[in-house]
């Protein structure tokens, strides 16, 4: 197959692109960067999402495009960062479909990242595609970005939007960050630790795309985990992996302090479940947490 791929460089963009690559697809990576190191045979267009479309010919050919791209969320947030979070995934999918309806032959699917933060903070609810959205930050962005990838479905090409959960890999993202900590000994519970969590080992997240690719999924996924986790049971399972225990709650205030608005997110509670992707057939590698856990920490 010929895919065209965004956001490459990221956590999910590496794993999928190494994934797709060892399955012998021909890839396409739109990257705003030049230099960017690809395997071998993998081509490269220079894309920057919030500027302008993406050149023709990294979309000629392709039989999917897979749009990952967008500015990182885990940074302290002011108003020009909210504004590029925001831009680089609206008004980025936007130019990427606007370049999909000038394609005389277009892409069969588009698979668009979009997240969790989609259903705001919801408590104990239990959450699936077809919950509402939220209100705030996070949820009018992921609207947004949504919106302007199922405008795609009006060019005749199959769009699903992934809402990814806590993407866990030892060597990238939330879990790496805390890694160090609870191997010293020095991890806690955050908060109350009432806050439920999304969380999908990175590998089934992957899988979760190629799954897309080659079956009629379409509309929202929920990329998450069957068995989501209270914050205080993530930290358990997280300290017993590491063997030392968690005696060091980060109480809400610190939070906000260490990391401005951001820290109001790290406390958001989201009870997502992947009704759609295991109503298509999907099956998961690592459904609960220690398994995924001792899985992350062995390689």
């Amino acid at each position: 197959m010929k895919i065209t791929i965004s956001g490459a460089s990221g956590l999910i963009g590496r794993r999928l692109l190494k994934v797709l690559n060892k399955d012998g697809n021909a890839l396409h990576v739109l990257s705003r960067h030049a230099g960017t190191n690809l395997p071998p045979g993998v081509r490269l267009s220079v894309w920057d999402p919030a500027k302008g479309e993406p050149p023709a010919e990294s979309l000629r050919e392709a039989d999917a495009v897979i749009h990952l791209a967008g500015e990182p969320v885990a940074q302290r947030w002011t108003g020009n960062v909210k504004q590029r979070i925001r831009e680089s995934r609206v008004a980025g999918t936007r130019n990427l479909v606007a370049a999909l309806a000038k394609l005389s032959r277009r892409p069969g699917a588009l698979l668009c990242a979009s997240a969790t933060g989609y259903y705001g903070s919801r408590g104990d609810e239990i959450l699936t595609e077809s919950s509402a959205p939220g209100n705030d930050y996070l949820a009018e962005v992921c609207t947004a970005w949504e919106k302007e990838a199922l405008a795609a479905e009006a060019l005749g090409m199959r769009v699903a939007c992934v809402r990814t959960g806590i993407a866990l890999d030892a060597r990238g993202g939330a879990l790496h960050k805390m890694l160090p900590a609870y191997r010293l000994g020095a991890g806690g519970k955050l908060g109350d630790g009432r806050q439920w969590m999304s969380w999908i080992h990175l590998e089934d997240l992957a899988g979760l795309y190629v799954f897309a690719l080659d079956n009629p999924v379409r509309g929202a996924v929920n990329g998450v985990a069957p068995y989501p986790v209270m914050n205080a049971e993530f930290t358990r399972a997280l300290a017993a992996a590491v063997h030392r225990p968690a005696l060091f709650p980060v109480p809400k205030v610190a939070l906000r302090v260490l990391f401005g608005e951001v820290g109001d997110v790290v406390l958001t509670s989201q009870r997502a479940l992947p009704k759609e992707a295991e109503r298509a057939g999907f099956r998961f590698r690592f459904p609960q947490l220690p398994p995924a856990l001792a899985d992350l920490l062995k390689r």
